[in-house]
């Protein structure tokens, strides 16, 4: 058995980190750095390239809608061209700081729009391609299945499936809008008890109280969220003492 363990990191505010990063760096197999639009600058971009070099970590861009105020968990409509714009910078900023860049993850509301509006899920994975054209190999998306996945596929990516550790689900698939009951998840032993339902089984419990089947090459823990170190290190030595790898697929 073999999964992927990735967190969003490099979530830097006003020069304050969101998270602890070398602590989860130290236990995840993949990281979605924030390229600026959300949260990062260019001096937490590097930092967060070197730290993962160290641990052997693949980096991945985790570009937003530029919405530095919010997080990036707006929802937006922007225009298409916009939109593609500004991932396209987002990459090139990582790019730029250094990283060997493996993967695209977008994030907050941009993730969740890209599931389900095929305008920006289109714009997104242009730029992706674009990128991948200068580097000369095709960059895999990372998300949930819907209009990003076939986006990626018509543009020549590769698309990954992860599921969410913290957050929850609901009997449909889909995740619990924030700020509604049952939105997060925060005990360490129930997220380490997820991850490996997830990986031997492909499926969750729901906010419904019922089991919903869930493809994931990939497992994510938010880096902001309160005991996110403590549920890393759990999940990590859950699978760990399972005999499941831990490994980044790309």
């Amino acid at each position: 058995m073999r999964v992927d363990l990735n967190a969003d990191l490099g979530e830097t505010v006003d020069g304050v980190p969101t998270a602890d990063d070398d602590a989860l760096f130290a236990v995840i197999s993949s990281a979605n750095i924030a390229c600026g639009g959300h949260a990062g600058d260019a001096a937490s971009m590097r930092a967060s390239v070197e730290t993962a070099a160290r641990h052997g970590v693949a980096v991945g861009a985790h570009p937003s809608y530029d919405d530095r105020a919010n997080f990036g968990r707006v929802a937006r409509s922007p225009e298409p061209a916009e939109l593609n714009a500004s991932v396209t910078a987002q990459l090139s900023a990582l790019v730029a700081a250094g990283a060997d860049l493996r993967y695209v993850k977008p994030h907050g509301a941009l993730y969740h729009a890209v599931t389900a509006d095929p305008r920006q899920a289109e714009a997104v994975a242009a730029a992706v391609a674009d990128h991948s054209a200068r580097l000369g190999r095709a960059l895999p998306v990372l998300g949930l299945a819907g209009a990003i996945a076939e986006a990626a596929a018509s543009a020549g990516l590769p698309f990954v499936h992860e599921a969410f550790l913290d957050r929850g689900y609901t009997a449909r698939g889909g995740l619990v809008p924030r700020g509604a009951p049952g939105d997060l998840i925060h005990d360490p032993e129930l997220v380490a008890a997820r991850a490996l339902r997830l990986v031997r089984e492909g499926e969750v419990d729901t906010v419904e109280g019922t089991r919903v089947a869930v493809e994931a090459a990939s497992l994510c823990l938010h880096g902001d969220t309160p005991a996110a170190v403590a549920m890393a290190r759990a999940v990590r030595a859950a699978l760990d003492h399972a005999g499941v790898e831990v490994r980044a697929p790309w």
